[in-house]
């Protein structure tokens, strides 16, 4: 079989180029497997792209993060994904006899001769930038004047990579408990930054910005960037009150995503409210722990209307959950003696799988609410919820296995199953213990009713 032409090589190139790291991986694989001429060429393609995106991840190591959206969905300093490939590409051309060095497998990424390397390409890609604008970053008809900004921002940003590579061996530090040298080393980085660039040290907190992967963490390198910082009538009116500004935002649209999910049968909040519940209470916890908000202040004032919102949607949803147990917990008065009643659990009555859901639902925004409820002041209505929501489900199970025991079910399969999805409900609020109680006496109980 012939091999792939030259015309066949660049398209291929081209969409090679483009491909997601995980897709090149499996495409690699995959072709590998491929018999003939054609599939060992672009085998071969795609192993020499693998190799240059390793070289290129240590090369752009500080400046990687910056061309992919942050996962939180919080606002950062974000380039074309596109342009990347390019741009390592013709730095990289700068001096590609040094390329092998980044390959050498007994070098760490921190070896001297490693990092001497990888910084003169980013020297270089600072350069690219400026030299080769429209081969890097084309222009697209109409978007010249965002493309320029974008380009100065991306070579402002290279220029300050030298000094991004070592400052990122000490954000472990600072983001925890700095000692006074690792303030001052902070310190020092922030006002060497301001040398290199206009706006140097925002700059250099947006590239630490973005290799953080809780958003809020930013707040404490913003305050250990400045001995007054951390109060709101100072940090307000400096250009680092950028990062607070985009946290409080992230807030507001998690808050309004949380007011507008509205629980109902078959409809599963899903990881995604859980994950704002908690996302939330931990940011909103950490301003109050890092910056000495104005209650009154523009910031204070938003901070506070947000739990407010928060605190009324999930005690809305506590009340809710009471309610919707009632119609998976049916319950009906018995006589016992004379005019003498007691309640009993009603077998007679199929339970909707539609109130089982729902009560899924609320249930299992009651356990995500867990870590959340003391930031947003529930934490008493949670835990009497919770308590009641156990006491109620292990007296019914005691009821029903009563009635099975007594042969008093006229379908003891489908009273076990329901004992069985009770015990679920549990788990989805950490009764764990209860839970296992409950599985154990329905399976004892099971097994006394096949042997009856």
């Amino acid at each position: 079989m012939a091999e792939l032409s030259v015309a066949q090589r660049a398209v291929l190139a081209q969409m090679v180029e483009r491909l997601p790291d995980r897709t090149l991986k499996t495409l690699s694989l995959a072709v590998a497997q491929m018999p003939g001429d054609k599939a060992r060429a672009l085998s071969q393609m795609l192993a020499e792209e693998g190799v240059d995106r390793k070289r290129r991840a240590v090369a752009f190591a500080p400046m990687m993060p910056l061309f992919a959206p942050r996962r939180d969905g919080v606002e950062g300093l974000v380039f074309p994904s596109s342009v990347l490939p390019r741009l390592w590409k013709a730095a990289s051309a700068t001096a590609p006899e040094l390329l092998t060095t980044l390959d050498d497998i007994r070098l760490r990424e921190d070896d001297p001769k490693v990092v001497a390397v990888a910084d003169r390409y980013c020297i270089a890609a600072s350069g690219v930038i400026r030299d080769q604008a429209d081969v890097i970053w084309p222009a697209t008809p109409g978007q010249e004047a965002e493309r320029d900004a974008g380009l100065t921002d991306l070579a402002r940003c290279f220029d300050l990579a030298v000094l991004a590579r070592r400052a990122l061996k000490s954000l472990p530090h600072w983001i925890l408990r700095p000692t006074p040298d690792q303030l001052a080393e902070l310190r020092l980085l922030i006002r060497d930054a301001g040398e290199i660039t206009p706006d140097g040290g925002p700059r250099m907190l947006e590239i630490l910005f973005a290799h953080l992967a809780d958003a809020s963490l930013v707040l404490r390198l913003v305050v250990h960037s400045s001995r007054s910082a951390s109060k709101e009538g100072v940090l307000s009116g400096s250009e680092m009150a950028v990062f607070v500004n985009r946290l409080l935002a992230e807030v507001e649209a998690r808050v309004a995503r949380i007011g507008a999910f509205k629980p109902a049968a078959g409809v599963d909040p899903g990881p995604q409210i859980k994950a704002d519940i908690a996302w939330c209470a931990e940011t909103l916890a950490e301003l109050d722990m890092t910056l000495q908000l104005d209650p009154n202040g523009e910031w204070g004032t938003t901070a506070r209307d947000a739990r407010t919102r928060i605190n009324r949607g999930l005690s809305n949803t506590l009340k809710s959950t009471d309610k919707a147990l009632d119609a998976v917990l049916p319950l009906k008065r018995v006589k016992t003696a004379g005019r003498m009643t007691r309640e009993a659990a009603d077998l007679e009555r199929a339970v909707p799988p539609g109130a089982v859901q729902t009560a899924i639902v609320l249930l299992t925004l009651v356990g995500a609410m867990r870590t959340a409820a003391q930031t947003f002041g529930i934490e008493s209505q949670r835990s009497q919820l919770v308590q009641s929501a156990i006491d109620r489900i292990t007296t019914f199970v005691d009821l029903t296995i009563e009635a099975v025991n007594a042969g008093e079910a006229e379908d003891e399969d489908r009273a076990l199953a329901h004992v069985e999805t009770l015990a679920k409900l549990l788990l989805l609020i950490d009764a764990t213990e209860p839970a296992r109680t409950v599985r154990r006496r329905a399976a004892a109980a099971g097994s006394l009713a096949r042997t009856a």
